[in-house]
This record gives C-alpha cells, structure tokens and sequence, in this order.
C-alpha cells in the first residue's frame, strides 16, 4: 500500500505540479491538500492516523507552516513531517527541526531530495 501523504501548500500552480511529481517519481499518493494553517491543522485533527507524512510549506495564505509542524509533535510512531520551502535558511531549518519536522528541504533546489524520501517511506518499489 502507498506512503500517504498530505501537502499544505498555498501557491496553487506549485500545488498542481506537485501532486504528480509526488504521485508520480515517490509511488505515495497524495490524500488531502490544505492552503491554511486553520485548514491544515482541521484536516490533521480529522484524520489522526490516516496519513503517513505530512509536506507542509513554511508560508501559508493565513498562519504558518511552522504551526502546522508544532501540532504533529504528537503524531503516530510512523507519521512523518516534513517542511518544503522556498525559504530553507539554516535557522528556518533549525527552527522546523525542533518543532518536530523529520526533514526538511527547499523548493527550489531540493525536490529530488524529497521524491528520494518519500520513496524511502514507501519501500522498495
């Protein structure tokens, strides 16, 4: 069965390119979207244990990202966070990694770093 996967991402052309790349190069499926913290976090509490990794965009078009990352520190043993963004700095990075992110990679440079995760996730194919 496939990694599943939840993406917050506001940007809605990034959205739509990256719901194939995922689906696509990582075998995961991507089973809910949200472009809000308020949204993301709702759809988190609603499905508790149904997703496996979570990618979450560090700016959203209300709240952030970091907050969405903050509510999963009490996510299931095998659910994953990870924060994709075009504002990587080592201190954004820093700041996700003790909020509970697993990883965290930028948009710009490192969406095979991500694609090589989530295919980790998933297994061997």
């Amino acid at each position: 069965m496939p990694v599943t996967a939840f993406l917050v991402e506001d940007n809605k052309v990034i959205r739509d390119n990256l719901i194939p790349t995922i689906e696509s190069l990582s075998g995961a499926r991507v089973d809910g979207t949200a472009e809000t913290e308020e949204d993301a976090i709702t759809w988190l509490i609603s499905h508790n244990g149904d997703w496996d990794v979570a990618v979450v965009d560090l700016f959203l078009r209300e709240g952030s990202g970091l907050r969405v990352v903050d509510r999963c520190r009490e996510r299931q043993p095998h659910q994953r966070v990870v924060m994709l963004s075009n504002y990587a700095t080592a201190e954004m990075r820093r700041q996700a990694l003790s909020l509970g992110a697993d990883a965290v990679f930028d948009k710009s440079t490192e969406i095979e770093g991500l694609v090589g995760y989530l295919q980790a996730l998933n297994g061997p194919r």
